[in-house]
């Protein structure tokens, strides 16, 4: 099993013949991770503090909330209420999570057969959502009444769809083969 910081550090290698890289730094790499859980306008604050104790132990990083930006009569929802928490993921720990994310967390996913490479947006950034935060080991063994979903976004410098696909391939992400 090789591990994600391995394989970042021979992108340029890999894919220098197929975008015709010149130098080192053209190369396209992971920026960061971010993970975030909406939680709407929950008024629990005992599943709040869940919520942030989980995300911290998954990520290795405390979560920072964030703030609704517009008030929505409709759902009671005033500008500044806090909707979710997210967590910006650089450098090991962006590592460290990737590694436990590829290798751990998805293999445990049901009926996983691989992620979607339509979700790799036009400016090279990809997303996926997960239903069930019990996949990752730290949360597994604890109660299920809780269970809430999570978006992570890793943001690359590639420039264009196909670069960014080439470089989840090569780090690892199990996408699904086009078809």
């Amino acid at each position: 099993m090789e591990s994600v910081q391995t394989r970042l550090a021979s992108v340029y290698e890999s894919l220098k013949g197929d975008f015709g890289y010149k130098n080192v730094n053209e190369a396209a790499t992971i920026e960061k991770v971010v993970v975030s859980v909406g939680t709407g306008r929950v008024d629990d604050k005992a599943k709040i503090a869940l919520i942030q104790d989980r995300l911290a132990l998954i990520t290795g990083q405390k979560a920072a909330p964030r703030a609704a930006r517009l008030s929505i009569a409709a759902f009671k929802l005033r500008e500044g209420d806090t909707v979710g928490y997210q967590v910006t993921l650089r450098g090991a720990r962006m590592i460290d999570f990737m590694n436990k994310l590829v290798h751990v967390a998805l293999p445990q996913t049901r009926d996983f057969r691989g992620l979607k490479p339509t979700s790799v947006d036009e400016m090279g950034n990809y997303t996926l959502g997960i239903k069930d935060h019990t996949i990752f080991p730290e949360t597994a063994d604890e109660d299920i009444k809780d269970v809430f979903g999570m978006s992570i976004t890793l943001v690359t410098t590639a420039t264009s769809k196909a670069e960014a696909e080439a470089l989840l391939r090569h780090v690892g992400l199990p996408l699904k083969k086009p078809e």
